[in-house]
């Protein structure tokens, strides 16, 4: 990148700006936090979640429609990928009591429909699933397969040679799946994914996250005011809190605004945070150790112009490193479909505001501070 050998840009000169671009973004997002909140993945909020992916262009209205009088309370139905995919989720982690009974007359008419000649008696039912004895156990297979088709998942009680017995799961996505399947024949589906958390996991799990990136930004002030001088650690921790409140009141902004890009808290999501914090310091840590090998060398140069000088240098090393995960990234983002879009989408946006934070918010800040104290700063 020899472009960008022996630079000589004035990049605190144009501090002031950064400032009122960082302030206007930073105030949006976080109204935006305020009014409209941010929409939290299954992983936090407890619940059922199933993404299916048709054959066939579907309507969402249309599935709504069906779905609407499961009995399953509130059921949200939104598009997931392209025009074939969506994305079924319920607050609920088991079926409710009073549908219990339903469910399993459908999944028995199911068997009488297809298998007239069988008899078969319930033997053991729980909560998540029912246990069933067949007089013909020859015909296990082709039970198992049929309720398959149908959208229960099914298997045999045991590998023995004598077993007759087989075990439905009756769960959340089972049922909305028999449902589709019965109101949608023509249009086959299968399961992309499927996820269960309740809810006390959901706070757990939320809990966590949280307290993880505030680890994370602690950690690193330690390190930093221990390699740097202290004000270095609260510039760089300062750049940090931008680029995580940024992010986030990014993803507050678009929620539902861009069609397929997922912009939803999940455990994926918390782990690009927590890769982006770890990108943005490094970036910010090659800056402070120009800045600190400028100020030994030129110890009687204005610290604008050390600070400036250490931003040139690395430059050429910041272009190249962040133009290469961009590709990777954005490779994942459009190509690593829709369960991996949030996160591709958190480091993309990540590493292009963290890079940027690296130049116009951290070294400012050590640049104000010393102006603020009137006082150099010495290694």
């Amino acid at each position: 990148m020899r472009i960008f050998q022996n630079t000589n840009f004035d990049f605190l000169g144009k501090r002031k700006i950064a400032y009122i671009f960082s302030g206007l973004f930073l105030s949006i997002g976080l109204l935006s936090l305020l009014f409209r909140g941010i929409e939290f993945g299954i992983d936090f909020k407890g619940g059922s979640e199933i993404a299916l992916e048709f054959e066939k262009p579907i309507q969402i209205s249309e599935i709504r429609d069906y779905l609407s009088d499961l009995g399953l309370g509130n059921v949200e139905v939104k598009t997931f990928g392209g025009e074939t995919g969506i994305l079924v989720r319920s607050e609920l982690q088991e079926i409710p009591n009073e549908l219990f009974p339903k469910v399993i007359e459908t999944l028995e008419q199911i068997i009488n429909k297809n298998f007239p000649d069988i008899n078969f008696n319930l033997v053991d039912s729980t909560r998540a699933s029912v246990t069933y004895q067949i007089n013909d156990k020859d015909k296990l297979e082709s039970i198992i397969r049929t309720l398959f088709q149908n959208g229960f998942q099914a298997t045999k009680f045991s590998q023995e040679e004598d077993n007759d017995k087989f075990i439905v799961r009756v769960g959340i996505s089972d049922w909305i799946q028999e449902n589709l399947l019965a109101n949608m024949p023509d249009n086959k589906f299968q399961v992309l994914k499927e996820d269960n958390v309740g809810p006390k996991i959901g706070k757990e799990l939320k809990r966590d996250a949280v307290v993880a990136v505030l680890l994370a930004l602690v950690v690193i002030l330690v390190y930093l005011g221990f390699r740097f001088k202290f004000v270095f650690a609260l510039g760089a921790v300062a750049a940090l809190f931008h680029d995580v409140l940024i992010t986030l009141g990014v993803f507050s902004i678009l929620y539902n605004v861009i069609p397929g890009l997922n912009l939803e808290i999940s455990i994926s999501v918390v782990a690009a945070f927590l890769t982006l914090v770890g990108y943005s310091i490094n970036d910010t840590v090659i800056v402070f150790d120009r800045i600190r090998e400028n100020i030994k060398i030129h110890k009687t140069a204005p610290l604008e112009d050390n600070i400036n000088k250490a931003i040139n240098k690395t430059i050429p090393r910041t272009v190249i490193t962040s133009l290469t995960t961009l590709v990777v990234v954005t490779v994942l983002l459009f190509f690593g479909g829709e369960v991996l879009r949030a996160f591709a989408f958190t480091l993309f946006f990540g590493i292009l505001i963290g890079t940027y934070s690296s130049v116009f918010v951290a070294s400012p800040f050590v640049l104000e501070y010393a102006k603020r104290i009137k006082k150099g700063i010495q290694f």
